[in-house]
């Protein structure tokens, strides 16, 4: 054994060992197996040679080195809550979540050194920005429009990274208690004020729809009155019509009646017995009766008769229609 180190080629051959050993390691290390949706930037004599996407790759050895490694994959960045001022001069601390996904590794690994710490100062920046144009309300109600703010703003920035900006979330906003105070009066006051109009608005309608109730009610009784007067107009018009027509055919039928032979004695007898029927009924139980003629006498009665209900002709022998 001492005889082997004392052999004078015993350095050269601890020299090519070592060679071979290195050799070895570095075909091992120049044998690559690339995940998917990952890329590995590779240089060359340090510099930029290629891009090793998913796959097994071989490198040459002691002239490749690979540089960086990147994820294909959305990467989902916190953004710690900072200081704002909005317009109206009301400190508030907003934090939120920051979504980006590398799509050019070669401008990610030469663009910027460190390109997730300088978005999220990008995204600080910015939100301050944004927030400083804005009153505290807005802010709270206007968080869509902050995030797409945002996106746009960071996705052309981050262009000359090789980094898109998928999408930005507010976290949370963070106001002073002082402030918070105010809002939960002013809310309170705004929701006594929808209450108060809604109210003042209800009882305008009861009022409303009571008033044309009472209007369609005095329309429908106005209607009917006229409706009932115009039936009761007819309905005495048409019973003065049908009395007038039938005291005309009664008339008709006695000028006929009178005009036939002994038609005068009959007209002249029925007039005297009404005569005598209504004598009959003058005489109560508290008035007394004094007739101008002898009831006795029947020729008398005939006369007084006779005279009250014929009608005197005139010389042109037209009844005078005296009684």
């Amino acid at each position: 054994m001492s005889n082997f180190f004392l052999n004078p080629f015993f350095p050269l051959l601890l020299i090519l060992g070592a060679a071979a050993a290195v050799f070895f390691v570095s075909m091992l290390r120049s044998i690559r197996i690339v995940p998917s949706k990952s890329v590995l930037v590779v240089e060359r004599l340090g510099k930029f040679s290629r891009l090793l996407e998913g796959g097994l790759h071989i490198l040459v050895p002691l002239m490749d080195r690979v540089r960086y490694t990147h994820s294909l994959k959305e990467i989902a960045l916190e953004v710690p809550p900072q200081p704002c001022f909005t317009e109206d001069n009301v400190r508030v601390e907003i934090g939120g979540v920051l979504y980006l996904m590398v799509v050019d590794p070669k401008k990610a690994s030469y663009g910027i050194s460190d390109f997730k710490f300088a978005t999220i100062q990008l995204a600080q920046t910015m939100m301050r920005s944004v927030i400083g144009r804005l009153e505290l309300d807005r802010t709270f109600e206007e968080r869509d429009s902050i995030n797409a703010t945002l996106v746009k703003n960071l996705d052309d920035a981050l262009e000359t990274w090789g980094v898109r900006v998928t999408r930005y979330e507010i976290q949370n906003i963070t106001v002073p208690h002082s402030i918070i105070k105010t809002m939960e009066l002013q809310v309170n006051a705004e929701r006594d004020k929808r209450a108060k109009i809604a109210k003042s608005i209800g009882e305008m309608n009861a009022r409303i729809n009571q008033s044309v109730g009472i209007m369609e009610e005095a329309i429908n009784k106005s209607e009917g009155e006229k409706q009932k007067q115009i039936n009761e107009a007819e309905g005495r018009a048409s019973e003065i019509l049908a009395v007038s027509k039938a005291t005309a055919e009664g008339l008709e039928k006695i000028a006929r009646a009178m005009s036939l032979p002994g038609g005068d004695m009959a007209v002249e007898m029925q007039m005297i017995e009404k005569f005598v029927a209504q004598l009959a009924n003058l005489q109560g139980k508290t008035n007394k009766v004094i007739l101008p003629l002898d009831l006795t006498n029947l020729d008398s009665v005939t006369r007084l008769a006779s005279q009250a209900v014929r009608p005197e002709r005139d010389p042109t022998g037209s009844n005078t229609g005296q009684v």
